[in-house]
């Protein structure tokens, strides 16, 4: 059996007077995808956040290698295990690509410089990237680049558990392929786990293990063509209305 790196149990989050999620409860094990998707206003990215331990929680429990966040982030483990790409993929822009992916090492892993340099490379030669690329800013890059970037900064201290917030929007669609193909290849490669909220049907058939679908207040679970033949009106519209239209 793989181990569990992420357990959720009967997670209720309220914000103000709105309840965002009512006793949601969720396993994700080593080495796994897992994909979230969601109508607007549902609470993904809301759910990321408090994973991540920015955002409080009503009720529930959050584990992640089974220890509480309040003891990851107390021992200081928490930001050395979890590696976060943000929709925009939040990169310095006065910075170079390569110090950009410098910070992690050296503010959080205590990387000395010159080792540093060298892993540097090693994670942009990882996500598909040349090493000239170091030197070039965030304005210089392609939005395809740019998510490389991102997921190589992510990658940056070997994080065993990979955050990821629409990490293929506003791609081409070449290029949502094409970085599909290097998460998988990272998954089978170091065993990567991955929560990744996206809305891109082909990633979710093309990479996840299972997708994890937030409606209602409610986490409803499943692999893509069990969602697909899931009786909710919200899940039934999103899969096959979303497959109808691929098939135009």
């Amino acid at each position: 059996m793989a181990e569990i790196i992420l357990k959720i149990e009967n997670l209720t989050t309220v914000i103000g007077q709105q309840k965002i999620h009512q006793n949601l409860s969720l396993e994700v094990a080593q080495g796994e995808i897992l994909g979230m998707v969601g109508a607007s206003g549902s609470g993904k990215t809301v759910l990321l956040r408090t994973i991540l331990g920015l955002m409080p929680f009503h009720k529930g429990s959050i584990q992640i290698f089974g220890k509480s966040l309040k003891e990851l982030k107390r021992t200081g483990d928490f930001r050395q295990k979890i590696g976060v790409l943000f929709q925009s993929g939040a990169l310095f822009s006065s910075l170079t690509v390569g110090e950009n992916i410098l910070i992690p090492m050296k503010e959080i892993a205590k990387i000395p410089d010159a080792l540093a340099q060298e892993l540097m490379l090693l994670k942009l030669a990882m996500v598909g990237l040349e090493s000239d690329v170091a030197q070039k800013y965030p304005d210089e890059l392609s939005g395809g680049m740019t998510k490389r970037v991102a997921l190589a900064r992510a990658l940056a201290i070997d994080a065993d558990l990979l955050i990821l917030d629409e990490p293929t929007s506003g791609l081409d669609p070449l290029s949502r392929r094409d970085f599909d193909h290097l998460l998988k290849t990272l998954q089978y490669n170091l065993n990567l786990t991955v929560v990744m909220v996206t809305h891109d049907v082909d990633t979710l058939t093309a990479i996840c293990d299972r997708v994890a679908v937030l409606v209602d207040q409610k986490l409803f679970l499943g692999t893509v063509n069990q969602m697909k033949k899931h009786p909710h009106p919200w899940i039934q519209s999103y899969f096959q209305g979303s497959l109808q239209k691929k098939d135009r």
